[in-house]
């Protein structure tokens, strides 16, 4: 589609706990240990919420901070969009609570469930409501509270996941870190490979999903690993090829922080270096649809980036869905 003009993330923010989780945390927890841990993810550490906090509360956090680094006033939002897999409640939208609690006055609230390709999903609907002229500026977030769906008797994923949020303020291009293209997808034939099995119409909270820990992620490693490497490659090669580019032509890859793992040998398979890739998982382990808006806002606080620089977003989880994003910064 022939866009009139682009959209451009006009202001970035990110909010993590201060409570950190760290893997000898987890050693006094499980039959485990910190090489185990490092060696199968690349983690180190995660945060954690303390008891209380729920997603909305980390993503004020977040949402405030990028409406300050775009110059924006919360009455100046016209929709906020949220990317997240653990809500609030179920209704209302956890959108709703960010709205009432950060003074957006005048904006729409939604929020939409792609699991860790969420994000991104959610930046292209923005970047479609902007281009269209529907709206001015849209307050895009990812924000989770995974530890409070993750199971800590499980290793093969308590191991994995943390909490955290990021946002984006999306706007009309002022040229800088403008939206090129998004690109989306999905494979519902895969759904049971990451899910929550239980708390939707299909299987409500009972004491027989409560006893069978139904309500914790449930996730098939092997599985996933292979799908996850070889559908990033796939995704990044398509979405270079159809805006007529090649690999090198790009000069930082933001990948959603699931796996070292399977990032370094998505790297391989593209013949790059790994330190094409920006990897922060480390230090705050897999967040889902958090990981990337997280990743862009250390990006753009630390400066790694000059101006004009080439940007690809590419996130895979549950749905299966994937989807990738190119920004010039």
């Amino acid at each position: 589609m022939e866009k009139g003009y682009r959209a451009s993330i006009t202001g970035v923010g990110s909010f993590l706990p201060e409570k950190i989780l760290t893997n000898d945390d987890l050693v006094k927890m499980l039959n485990t240990t910190d090489e185990w841990i490092t060696k199968r993810t690349g983690i180190k550490e995660r945060r954690i919420v303390e008891n209380g906090a729920a997603t909305s509360d980390l993503a004020i956090e977040a949402s405030l901070r990028a409406l300050d680094d775009a110059k924006v006033l919360p009455s100046e939002v016209d929709l906020i969009i949220t990317s997240t897999i653990t809500p609030d409640c179920l209704f209302p939208s956890t959108s709703c609570f960010i709205q009432e609690k950060i003074g957006a006055s005048n904006a729409g609230a939604f929020d939409i469930l792609a699991a860790c390709a969420g994000f991104v999903y959610a930046l292209s609907i923005a970047e479609n409501f902007v281009i269209s002229g529907a709206m001015n500026t849209v307050l895009v977030v990812g924000s989770e509270c995974l530890s409070k769906i993750t199971d800590y008797t499980d290793r093969s994923t308590c191991i994995l996941f943390g909490d955290g949020a990021g946002a984006a303020v999306v706007q009309r291009s002022n040229g800088k870190r403008e939206i090129i293209t998004t690109h989306l997808g999905s494979d519902g034939s895969q759904a049971d490979l990451l899910m929550l099995p239980a708390g939707g119409s299909k299987l409500p909270a009972s004491h027989k999903t409560i006893e069978s820990r139904s309500h914790y992620i449930q996730l098939k490693g092997k599985e996933i690993f292979k799908l996850a490497v070889n559908n990033m490659v796939d995704v990044i090669r398509k979405t270079v090829s159809e805006n007529n580019m090649k690999i090198e032509d790009i000069d930082l890859i933001i990948p959603h922080q699931s796996n070292v793992r399977i990032i370094e040998a998505a790297m391989e398979k593209l013949k790059q270096p790994k330190e094409k890739a920006f990897i922060n998982i480390d230090r705050y382990g897999n967040t889902s649809s958090a990981s990337i808006p997280i990743a862009i806002d250390e990006i753009d606080k630390g400066k790694v980036l000059k101006p004009g620089d080439t940007v690809l977003l590419v996130a895979f989880g549950g749905g299966l869905t994937w989807s990738s994003s190119i920004v010039k910064w």
